[in-house]
């Protein structure tokens, strides 16, 4: 069976490694022989390009950059160049289609950077920066703008971005010539839900919004000819009346058949697993269950949807579970300690 690898991004901040690679065994799931550079201050959120070759990190300090780092077969990946300036904070990035740029979601100064990469895939310059405006209800969290993801659309014609400070999720056209961000349009939601992350159903129609500030997700039905969103439901993301500490919903994957959901909740500590009716368009709750730790701030599952793992941020592991094919529902396998994990990426070896 092919090799495979996982890559780990956590805050160095407060005492993580940075960039940790990890062999992967698809037979159990299992993550071992961990490996870390320090080389990118803060990697909260990594992404891979699409020969497995490059990772890209974002260094989510209060400056605020990208990096480049070069894979390897054994051992922790190489940084290919510096850390490029970005936007202020930023909490996620993602390639633009075609691969000629990176874009970056800001949480700290409400913006979207777009870098160009240059044919040896190092993160370049000069940076363009769209700076939004705006504010919400929460006086706290919504001061003014807070982009904390951006998303290209399965067709890969549009830009998608959350911004959690204004409750909007916006659309925007990328000018590959130039490396310049267009606006198009945007869907408010409701004040003060706070839309943190954003997952397209494997449909390609239907997108989901994961509010961090309300337990909810947002489904929103997905136009990609005029690049247009509606909303058309809501789902709870925490049973009612379930007491306890107040939760903040981090991060949402839906299996590749498109008939379960999983979505992480932080403070309670939990993953919520969601059966999605209706082609998608109706999630329920079917049930929750322990995160493995403390604070889970992403998700991923593998390509079979065999396993889905959990970067538990405030307890320090990746703890991985095993997918009950019938109903959805993880238990869980192993972990491996991982102090401030913030992030998880599966890649298949070369």
């Amino acid at each position: 069976m092919t090799q495979a690898r996982a890559y780990i991004g956590s805050f160095t901040s407060a005492g993580g490694a940075g960039v940790t690679a990890v062999d992967l065994d698809p037979r159990t799931g299992a993550l071992t022989a961990p490996a870390a550079t320090d080389a990118v201050p803060d990697p909260s959120f990594l992404a891979l390009s699409g020969d497995g070759r490059t990772l890209y990190a974002v260094s989510e300090t209060a400056d605020g950059g990208a990096a480049a780092l070069r894979t390897t077969a054994e051992g922790a990946p190489e940084p290919l160049g510096p850390v490029v300036p970005a936007g202020g904070g930023p909490t996620h990035l993602a390639l633009a289609p075609g691969g000629g740029h990176l874009l970056t979601a800001d949480y700290g100064s409400g913006s979207v950077t777009v870098l160009p990469l240059p044919a040896d895939g190092s993160v370049g310059g000069p940076a363009r920066t769209v700076r939004y405006s705006g504010s919400g209800p929460d006086a706290e969290r919504q001061e003014g703008p807070h982009v904390h993801m951006v998303l290209p659309d399965p067709d890969g014609r549009w830009i998608l971005s959350a911004d959690l400070g204004t409750d909007t999720v916006r659309v925007s056209a990328l000018d590959p010539a130039r490396g310049v961000l267009r606006h198009h349009g945007e869907l408010r939601l409701r004040p003060g839900i706070g839309p943190r992350h954003l997952t397209f159903h494997p449909n390609g129609r239907l997108l989901y919004v994961v509010n961090e500030l309300e337990p909810v997700v947002t489904v929103c039905r997905w136009d990609p000819r005029p690049g247009e969103l509606e909303r058309v439901g809501e789902t709870a993301l925490v049973p009612a009346g379930g007491g306890g500490p107040r939760p903040y919903p981090s991060e949402l994957v839906v299996a590749p058949h498109g008939r379960t959901a999983w979505a992480a909740v932080r403070g309670r500590d939990t993953v919520a697993v969601l059966d999605l009716e209706d082609g998608g368009g109706r999630p329920v709750l079917r049930t929750e269950i322990p995160c493995g730790g403390r604070w889970p701030r992403h998700l991923v599952l593998d390509a079979p949807a065999n396993r889905l793992y959990a970067a538990n941020e405030h307890s320090g592991d990746v703890t991985w579970f095993d997918v009950d094919p019938g109903s959805g529902v993880p238990v869980r396998s192993g972990s491996l300690p991982v102090a401030a994990a913030s992030c998880v990426l599966l890649a298949r070896g070369r």
